[in-house]
């Protein structure tokens, strides 16, 4: 590691006199712990300040033959504000004396004649004051520098809105702060560097990345967790590197290459400090855009995945539905989330019969979607025979079959499985927990519903299910409605009369929970022939949020 540390250097002192004695005199009092510079005129010290720069303490005679003392020092303090000034005077000089020090151009004054142990001890004082002044100048200035580049990252990782646009941000960032010639940033993972960088680079920069020579240093940075500084000289290039580690609690994120293309020492120390805590910063915003960037790639993954899972349980459902002579069956099925509990199932047995089926899986989601895979695959397993059992046999059945599962991880399924002959209009249902359905007839205006009430528990409650069998004769102009809870608890506006009224004895029109009673509302105002889709549609123009899964069936004697 290269140490830039300078020399421990003598403060400054210029003496501007036109006697050659006090020139001497003062020369010899302080040349032990000062680097003194003589002066014999006022331009004589202008030329000294152009070569050598600022001094720590000045000392100017105030009657000199070109200009005043008090002159010459009201010109300093315009260049160099922080030099301390002290003028040697008379007694006669009260009134200009009085007019610098209290115009600040005069740190103190000494009168002639006076002691070489007096004006030690003064311009002692002086070296001390122009030290602190400096010392908190350049702590201020690190301050504000420092705050300077703090508010700057939290502004990148606030602002930016993907890993990437971070990193490029804070290398682009972190280099004009620094005034660097180029800022490289590399990625590692597991104490690995990674392939992709993130690049600053002004217009005179030759060679933005360490030597081929040097780049083992990297690796050194990567096991030791600490920075490094390299000069590279050759024929045509100078260039000072510091590396610059990025870790947060311990797990190594990033290495940092600055570069600044000069012969001189680029960075102080303080830079160097200010530079590990900009690191540190900067440590914890890639860790927090890192863990932002993972979980989106995570959320972007798990949303891919479910739309192809969405796409498969689509395809269980029914695509097509039968057409047959006498009857119209419509369906739709619309899922809260990406995958959804609902299901629905229209099969046409060789026999002629005519099996309808609307189930509705507790909860939302992956684990509800699961479920009614299974329950669908089980049930048209059950169809599918020869000589398939009754509507309440097959919901014994499929309780056999899901019960242990479902009650395992405390959920169930409702379900409302019927069966049609056309040939006899016999309509034979079974219902395990599920809404019940409506019929109606033919005109629905001017009908009252019936809802279908033989009911026993949905799957999953027992290990053993009982359950019951309606029966009835569906005659021409019939409609039978399933729908699962996902409607009937919708919330919705309703703008016809409502069969309800409020306390106040009149008509209410807006329903807060849409239930049974207002979707029959709801089929009465449809146009004619109905149309479950438009039905639907009008349900969810009144749900900004779909809460829960929707699904509806309907059957129409023709």
């Amino acid at each position: 590691m290269v140490n830039y540390d300078n020399d421990v250097q003598k403060p400054k002192l210029m003496v501007v006199d036109d006697e050659p004695d006090n020139l001497d005199l003062v020369y010899r009092t302080f040349w032990r712990d000062f680097e003194v510079y003589k002066a014999n005129s006022v331009s004589h010290a202008w030329t000294i300040l152009d070569q050598v720069g600022e001094m720590s303490v000045i000392i100017s005679d105030q009657r000199m033959p070109d200009m005043k003392g008090t002159e010459f020092l009201s010109q300093i303090v315009e260049r160099f504000p922080d030099t301390i000034r002290i003028l040697l005077t008379a007694y006669t000089d009260v009134e200009d004396l009085v007019d610098a020090i209290n115009s600040g151009r005069v740190f103190k004054y000494i009168t002639k004649p006076w002691k070489p142990q007096q004006l030690r001890a003064l311009v002692e004082q002086g070296r001390d004051t122009y030290n602190l002044l400096k010392t908190r100048t350049r702590e201020l200035r690190q301050a504000l520098k420092r705050e300077s580049l703090f508010n700057a990252i939290t502004k990148i990782l606030r602002d930016s809105h993907s890993y990437t646009s971070t990193l490029d941000k804070m290398v682009a960032t972190i280099g004009e702060k620094f005034a660097a010639s180029s800022c490289l940033l590399r990625l590692v993972e597991g104490d690995i560097l990674k392939t992709s960088i993130f690049l600053y680079c002004d217009f005179d920069c030759l060679t933005p990345d360490l030597p081929k020579e040097s780049l083992s240093l990297i690796q050194k940075i990567i096991l030791g967790r600490k920075y490094q500084v390299v000069q590279y000289t050759d024929k045509v290039n100078h260039a000072h590197y510091l590396i610059v580690p990025f870790s947060y609690q311990d797990d190594l994120l990033a290495v940092m290459t600055l570069c600044k293309c000069t012969v001189e020492i680029p960075w102080e120390q303080e830079d160097i400090e200010l530079i590990g805590d900009v690191a540190k910063q900067a440590s914890l915003a890639l860790s927090q855009s890192k863990l932002d960037q993972s979980l989106k790639e995570k959320q972007e993954q798990t949303r891919q995945e479910l739309q192809v899972a969405r796409q498969i349980q689509n395809n269980l459902l029914r695509q097509t539905l039968p057409k047959i002579d006498g009857l119209k069956i419509q369906a739709c099925c619309y899922p809260a989330r990406e995958v959804g509990g609902d299901f629905f199932e229209v099969f046409l047995h060789p026999s002629g019969e005519l099996w309808l089926a609307v189930g509705d899986v507790s909860g939302k989601g992956v684990p509800a979607a699961l479920f009614m895979a299974s329950a669908i695959s089980l049930l048209r397993r059950e169809l599918s025979q020869e000589s398939p059992p009754p509507p309440n046999i097959v919901l014994q059945n499929l309780n056999y079959a899901l019960a242990e599962d479902l009650i395992s991880v405390n959920y169930l399924i409702t379900l409302v499985i019927a069966k049609y002959n056309k040939t006899t209009r016999e309509f034979i249902y079974a219902n395990a927990g599920h809404i019940y359905p409506l019929l109606w007839s033919y005109p629905a205006s001017l009908a009252q519903p019936q809802y279908l009430t033989t009911r026993s528990v949905p799957l999953g409650i027992f290990p053993e299910l009982s359950s019951q069998s309606g029966k009835l004769i569906l005659a021409p102009k019939d409609t039978l409605l399933l729908l699962s809870d996902g409607i009937t608890e919708a919330k919705v506006t309703i703008s016809s009369k409502s069969l309800i009224k409020n306390n106040s004895g009149t008509q209410a029109l807006t329903w807060s929970i849409l239930n049974q009673e207002g979707i029959w509302q709801l089929i009465r105002e449809q146009p004619q022939p109905l149309s479950l889709e438009q039905l639907i549609a009008q349900i969810q123009s009144d749900n900004p949020v779909q809460e829960d899964d929707q699904t509806i069936l309907s059957l129409e004697i023709l």
